[in-house]
């Protein structure tokens, strides 16, 4: 199983993963606040990259891939990658949110205790290297990616009990607790079958510059310039509707939004700056070329340290929930670009309630100053708090600023607020032990579940009303929430088998989300990708990924 490390530091270790990556890219996708859209000429373009006409697509980005390995690969774009170059036990149907059997042939059976789940797999199925997919090849690498140690391990090693082939074509999975979720969870990029003679269970052992798995792509190059995906022609599904996709990756957006605009790509995603997206999108007709807008379930907001004074005490930590301006940041910030948020839970859910905008609104001022008045501050003692986030973020700092001035003019006096920035990787480190009294930061899921909102901002393992959380998710997240009852609820969502139980779950969650603000929902992402005239099938799933076998050109 996993190496003996406590659950919190396996936490810790994937927020500050996850974190510092997403950063990195909205780095990337604010520059244009400070640089021009313009910039340094198209980069050269490999043999095949720049649009040929052997239907071949082009694509290109600004992110990079650091492993293949799917026991170790925790960042969007090398997930990505293998979405498309292997399968999963589940999966969901194309331009829906419907979950259905991939290399399982049917919906898993699930014992009366919520422990056992017997899968049934196909017999149809044989990797790239020609080795015959069974339940053995399954249970190994499910074995290892819990033992091998990588970034997302924990994702089954905290859940999965043990994992065997019951028969040549059945898998059976045991739980060491109810998990209503589980199903979702297995369509995540990293629970795809590898070879065992290529890929071995040893703790840190890991490929990151090859893959060999059962998808529709086979892996042809892979370098920090250029990565292609040749056609599977043994694959056992639906062929993909081109002969192949050569990935370009540009050192700037600038790179890539000058490449697209004269035709050096077929498809531009990830990641190009709010100007450069703008002007995308107005010479979209002239131009020639089509725009693909769709939400994204990444979401941003503030934790809200309730082991600094005077953020223990709820009245303070609901004033600076009144004062937020999603609107403004939205505007400001991110040229409309993006979409308020007023809970942890994204919009596309159907359980998403917007209880922050319910309870305070946007920029309410008035009961801002009414709650911090109540809690002892005036202008002869004012309330000051710091507001926190990495350095290398430009669109935090701006929204820090933005909220700054806002603040400070509407309670000029009442209100001081300190914008303060530490190194990411600091930043990150010091989150868990409570040195920050607020921090901005983002989350994006590991699978498509309200779930993954709630469980890692509101449980605790360890702790009381007192002390507040002194080991678990809420400590990672710097919150050191700890409520009893949420605590409970989110024990009962994950066991509860009921759809509809399992919702009236989550907005009770919801509600005592907005109760007692541990943390302040700000803005969900907006995702876009272009794409040329005559290039068809491009568009981003409801659960963010980008199938590219469903392209095709003429």
């Amino acid at each position: 199983m996993f190496p003996s490390v406590s659950r919190l530091c396996r936490a810790c270790s994937r927020r500050q993963w996850r974190l510092i990556a997403q950063g990195i890219g909205l780095f990337s996708l604010c520059m244009a606040l400070i640089v021009a859209c313009g910039g340094p000429t198209p980069e050269s373009s490999s043999p095949g990259e720049s649009g040929a006409s052997d239907g071949r697509i082009s694509m290109g980005t600004t992110l990079q891939a650091r492993t293949l390995d799917p026991a170790d690969a925790y960042e969007i774009f090398p997930g990505i990658l293998l979405y498309n170059l292997g399968d999963r036990l589940y999966t969901y149907a194309p331009g829906t949110t419907d979950l259905v059997p991939q290399l399982a042939t049917a919906m898993p059976t699930i014992s009366e205790d919520g422990l056992t789940y017997t899968i049934p797999l196909r017999e149809d199925v044989v990797l790239h290297d020609g080795t015959l997919f069974t339940a053995e090849v399954m249970a190994f690498s499910i074995q290892r990616f819990m033992e091998n140690g990588g970034r997302p391990a924990f994702l089954l090693a905290e859940k999965i009990e043990s994992v065997e082939a019951s028969d040549d074509y059945e898998l059976t999975i045991t739980l060491q607790a109810p998990f209503a979720a589980f199903p979702a969870l297995l369509t995540f990029w990293g629970v795809t079958p590898v070879p065992p003679d290529s890929y071995a269970i040893e703790p840190g052992s890991f490929q990151p510059d090859s893959f060999i798995g059962s998808g529709p792509y086979k892996l042809a190059a892979f370098s920090s310039d250029v990565i292609q995906l040749d056609v599977n022609p043994d694959y056992w599904g639906e062929p993909p509707a081109n002969p192949g996709v050569d990935i370009q990756i540009f050192s700037s957006p600038a790179n890539l939004y000058n490449t697209f605009r004269t035709g050096g790509v077929d498809v531009a995603y990830q990641t190009l700056d709010p100007e450069q997206i703008a002007s995308l999108e107005q010479e979209a007709a002239s131009g020639g070329w089509q725009v693909i807008e769709a939400g994204t379930t990444v979401i941003n907001y503030m934790s809200v340290n309730q082991k600094i004074e005077p953020f223990d005490d709820g009245r303070v930590r609901q004033a600076m929930a009144a004062m937020i301006d999603r609107p403004l940041i939205n505007q400001r910030v991110f040229q409309g670009q993006a979409e308020p948020l007023y809970s942890l839970i994204p919009t596309s859910f159907e359980v998403y309630e917007p209880v922050f905008e319910d309870a305070y609104g946007d920029g309410n001022f008035d009961l801002a100053e009414e709650l911090l008045r109540d809690a002892g501050f005036s202008e002869a003692a004012p309330f000051t708090f710091e507001i926190w986030y990495p350095s290398a973020s430009t669109p935090r700092s701006i929204v820090a600023n933005t909220l700054k001035e806002s603040i400070e003019q509407a309670l000029p006096g009442l209100v001081t607020v300190n914008v303060q920035t530490a190194e990411s990787a600091t930043l990150w480190e010091n989150v868990d032990k409570g040195v920050y009294p607020t921090v901005l930061a983002n989350w994006y899921p590991d699978y498509y579940d309200a779930d993954t909102f709630i469980q890692p901002f509101m449980s605790c393992d360890q702790g009381s009303p007192e002390t507040l959380c002194e080991q678990g998710a809420s400590q990672g997240t710097g919150s050191f929430y700890y409520s009893e009852p949420a605590n409970e609820l989110i024990a009962q969502q994950r066991a509860e088998s009921d759809p509809e139980a399992r919702q009236a779950i989550f907005r009770e969650l919801q509600q005592l989300l907005a109760e007692d603000v541990p943390y302040i929902p700000l803005w969900q992402n907006k995702d876009y990708v272009f794409a040329q005239a005559g290039v068809d099938g491009v568009a981003i799933q409801p659960t963010q990924q980008f199938l590219l076998g469903l392209i095709s050109k003429e």
